[in-house]
């Protein structure tokens, strides 16, 4: 199925049906009141998450959503039934925007989650509620109001612990396929990645976190170039990124240390708080390299970059160093969920030694 991060919809809510002038009308009874009844309320739309769905594909075919208008009041002082409301299943993570007012509506981050983005009509009243002692036979009845229309877009945003980011043919498609169980198309040319993928780490015991693989980001993506920053919006809810470097490229004339700095200035023109989310290097593809020489390379970039946070070594096609990194970042985010949950007992987990390796 094709990938679609991105959709805009139209949701109109059901008009309310409109109130009844009737009056009683039977053999015997010459002087009949008034008997209109009121007309029912209209549907509301209301976007429920589905963890079942896992794009967006299907608003690119639909894009009207319409809920059922409320039934129009009848004689005998029968009541219009109400429209009936209009559930649209979306997948987990994603973020509704309101497109006249540019404004946020909210998320759906669960299975289940209900969010009411159009509400129905009021029900309009039908003559009964107009007689009085001086007015024994009115003829006035009031309309329903009109449903809530509203422009939406949709964007999904995928749900993931840690985010992978670094330059076409970095290695971030191996490494996700090696941790777990997905199976990204892996090839020896740049942009083999055209979607997000994702992958459950399973670390025994009950214990596993989520892995996001986002299509590489070169130099000029802020202007356009490649797939451009279009993905990086799926890094916004991982706790950590990883960034992988290619230790051991083919074209002698590329430095590693450059690409990681051009691919920060992208992230920086970005925007948001990717820039100053906790990013631990990886250097991938140490297979190619003798041991020393892979310190020497290892020591230079670090000194370049002067780098100071958590540096790991590893190959996706040995498996060398992939284990430790797994264990590193399911410690961290262990760490990172006891800040969040004030209740965790901190006696019980280690302490974080980004040093590890």
């Amino acid at each position: 199925m094709k990938f679609v991060d991105e959709a805009i919809i139209k949701v109109e809510a059901g008009d309310g049906g409109n109130g009844c002038v009737s009056f009683r009308r039977e053999k015997y009874i010459p002087k009949g009141g008034p008997d209109g009844g009121d007309g029912g309320d209209g549907g509301h739309v209301i976007l429920v998450g589905d963890e079942g769905l896992n794009t967006l594909v299907d608003f690119r075919h639909k894009r009207l959503h319409r809920a059922e208008r409320g039934q129009n009041g009848m004689s005998r002082q029968m009541y219009g039934r109400k429209g009936a409301t209009l559930y649209v299943r979306v997948p987990v993570g994603t973020r509704v925007r309101d497109l006249d007012t540019d404004e946020v509506i909210g998320e759906i981050l669960e299975e289940g989650q209900e969010m009411l983005v159009a509400r129905g009509g009021k029900h309009g009243l039908g003559n009964i509620h107009f007689k009085s002692s001086t007015n024994r036979a009115p003829r006035q009845a009031t309309s329903g109001t009109a449903g809530e229309k509203r422009n939406l877009g949709l964007e999904l945003i995928v749900l993931a612990d840690v985010g992978l980011l670094g330059m076409p043919n970095a290695g971030k498609s191996s490494l996700i396929a090696r941790m777990s169980h997905a199976r990204p198309k892996v090839a020896d040319y740049p942009f083999t990645t055209l979607y997000p993928n994702l992958g459950v780490v399973n670390m025994g015991q009950g214990r596993s976190f989520v892995i996001a693989d986002i299509p590489g980001v070169i130099a000029g993506a802020s202007e356009g170039a490649g797939l451009g920053l279009q993905f990086l919006k799926h890094l916004s809810r991982t706790r950590l990124v990883l960034h992988l470097v290619d230790i051991a490229p083919l074209d002698e004339n590329i430095d590693p240390a450059d690409e990681v700095r051009q691919l920060i200035a992208e992230i920086e023109k970005y925007g948001g708080d990717l820039a100053g989310r906790e990013r631990w290097l990886v250097l991938t593809k140490k297979d190619l390299l003798l041991d020393e020489e892979l310190e020497e390379r290892k020591a230079r970039l670090l000194e370049e970059l002067h780098w100071q946070g958590p540096v790991f070594a590893i190959s996706s096609v040995t498996g060398e160093g992939v284990d430790e990194l797994a264990q590193a970042l399911m410690q961290r985010l262990d760490a990172l969920a006891s800040k969040e949950d004030p209740a965790a007992d901190e006696d019980e987990k280690e302490p974080y030694d980004p040093t590890r390796s």
